[in-house]
């Protein structure tokens, strides 16, 4: 795993989740494969192997660097603007 100057940036301890699933998902009437949490404010977002890729669309229109998985058993994190797991 490397290292990348905005996973020192986010907040700490990091934001609360602001759902239990993709809000988005469910609005498009669609299944979320694994959800990402954001670590600059909290949105649940699905992963790119989702129809939606919400995740990656929520990092387009916000510009906020790293999520993290939001799978149980998981815990590693993704910088977009560096793409790598941090």
């Amino acid at each position: 795993m490397s290292e990348c100057p905005h996973l020192a940036e986010m907040p700490r301890p990091e934001p609360a989740p602001q759902a239990d699933t993709c809000p988005e998902c469910l609005v498009d009437g669609t299944h979320p494969v694994q959800l990402r949490l954001c670590l600059s404010c909290g949105h649940v977002g699905c992963c790119d192997s989702s129809a939606g890729r919400h995740a990656t669309a929520h990092f387009d229109a916000t510009g906020h660097p790293v999520m993290r998985t939001f799978e149980p058993g998981e815990a590693w994190r993704w910088c977009f603007v560096d793409g790598v797991i941090v």
